[in-house]
């Protein structure tokens, strides 16, 4: 309980990093805190494969790529200004957000809910995570993937007719 309390206040710090930070690469440092505080909330669940895809995936290539699009950014000369929510003028966001998640923590936690069924001794398994990718959540899947396609096939398009920057 202790460790999921410190995992919990880093994602909200790491939050609230990618919301008030000038700097882009301070955000994506933020938004990598986030993630690692989910991955380690995903091992104290005992879903030991979500988590090392949590990290290899997300923390990993996805940050890497923002960092990597930041920089090639920043290297043509575009002007990378702060976020929305930069600076003193995103103060009173955060602490409203932070206000409105404190008051569903604090309905959540004075609720009675029935104890919950004990997961089984598969759960977050390689194996389990499989069956349900490729059974039950077959048809979201390769839609996802038809979707991420088309997305590739758009970019690559894109890319062709803008043609390079001299």
């Amino acid at each position: 309980m202790v460790l999921f309390g410190i995992t919990a206040v880093c994602a909200l710090a790491g939050g609230a990093g990618v919301l008030l930070s000038r700097r882009p690469v301070h955000s994506a440092l933020g938004l990598l805190l986030v993630l690692l505080s989910l991955a380690v909330d995903y091992l104290l669940l005992g879903a030991q494969f979500i988590a090392a895809a949590q990290v290899i995936i997300y923390a990993g290539a996805i940050v890497v790529l923002f960092v990597f699009i930041i920089m090639l950014l920043a290297e043509a000369g575009e002007r990378l200004g702060a976020g929305a929510f930069a600076g003193p003028a995103g103060v009173p966001f955060v602490v409203a957000l932070c206000a409105l998640l404190a008051a569903g923590l604090v309905a959540i936690v004075t609720r009675p809910y029935p104890a919950a069924a004990a997961p089984g001794p598969s759960f977050g398994s390689i194996q389990d995570v499989g069956r349900a990718l490729f059974g039950r959540y077959l048809l979201p899947f390769e839609a996802a993937s038809l979707v991420l396609l088309a997305g590739m096939i758009g970019a690559v398009a894109l890319g062709r007719r803008l043609g390079p920057r001299t």
